[in-house]
């Protein structure tokens, strides 16, 4: 599914109208050697950053910004089994993620989106929306998730930075609005948008069985019991095929705006996951640049090298439409 998903990509980033509202273009930038650790002590004469190909003269800023952060978290019934692993990551986002003077935020989405905690920089009250999850209903509409989430970050201040963090499947099931107009406000808004992936039939298997399951099927029981007699669901098989021919929202997302996609399926591996998120977005560059004089409403592709340094690894955003 990679080829078609480059393709989406390419067509999304190509046709939204990523509009600069400020003077100056902000790329947060992560830069990984061989084995994946950070590059840290680089200046910017060390740096080539291009804009349609052409190098520009750049600057580092490294002033510490508060960090907003918003959870977007998938509470379909088929996500029953993951939600149970969230319960422990309220203090993990307030320290590892948000950090000092930040603060999160934290929504669900199935059928609609809700917001179960406004920002807040207290993992007490992040622990208590989160162990209170529960299944909200069949669908999930992921991108009007990633929507609300966006506008809750335009109410910032200016000053910070914007960090979506889903915890969702990879690709989007329904939703009421299109990916372009999502993209369009994530590269407006310079928002980082993370991507914690999971497979509701595998994380199934990780679900620990409640009492009542064990006194029901004995006390030696290992797994919740098996539906419908183990018969197979045909048009359930069918739909759930067509999703999966569908594109990876989440690695469209991350590739537009300089983050990552991970996968979890236990409870230690979305932990482990979000303390890298939280590794990364305290260990990037934050490179500014003055856009070159274009036409209005072009759109201007950037890339970001290490001088002489073929073997590291660069990520940030894909790029930025001039204003019209």
């Amino acid at each position: 599914m990679r080829f078609p998903a480059a393709l989406l990509l390419a067509a999304a980033v190509a046709s939204a109208q990523f509009k600069s509202t400020v003077p100056l273009v902000v790329a947060p930038t992560t830069i990984t050697d061989a084995k994946g650790h950070f590059v840290d002590g680089l200046e910017p004469r060390d740096l080539i950053l291009y804009d349609n190909n052409v190098p520009q003269t750049i600057q580092l800023d490294y002033e510490v910004y508060p960090i907003s952060v918003v959870l977007a978290i998938q509470a379909s019934s088929n996500a029953e089994s993951m939600l149970d692993k969230l319960g422990r990551l309220g203090s993990m986002l307030s320290q590892l993620v948000a950090g000092d003077a930040g603060h999160t935020a934290v929504i669900t989405f199935a059928n609609q989106v809700h917001t179960r905690q406004d920002f807040t920089s207290n993992p007490d009250e992040l622990k208590k929306a989160l162990v209170a999850l529960r299944p909200e209903g069949p669908n999930a509409v992921t991108l009007d998730a990633v929507m609300e989430a966006l506008h809750m970050l335009r109410s910032q201040p200016a000053n910070r930075r914007r960090i979506i963090l889903m915890v969702a499947e990879k690709r989007v099931r329904t939703s009421t609005i299109s990916m372009q107009s999502v993209i369009e406000e994530a590269q407006r808004q310079n928002a980082l948008i993370y991507w914690l992936t999971f497979s509701p039939s595998l994380t199934t298997f990780t679900q620990k069985p409640n009492k009542t399951d064990c006194d029901k099927w004995g006390k030696n029981c290992t797994a919740a019991p098996p539906s419908n007699n183990g018969s197979f669901n045909v048009i359930a098989g069918l739909a759930e095929l067509y999703h999966l021919s569908k594109p990876e929202a989440s690695e469209l997302f991350s590739k537009a705006t300089g983050a990552r996609t991970m996968n979890f399926l236990t409870r230690g591996g979305v932990e482990d996951a979000v303390q890298a998120v939280g590794a990364e977005i305290h260990r990037q560059y934050i490179v500014t640049y003055q856009p070159p004089a274009a036409e209005p409403g072009t759109f201007h592709p950037i890339r970001i090298e290490v001088k002489e340094r073929p073997d590291l690894q660069v990520r940030t955003r894909a790029g930025y439409w001039t204003v019209q």
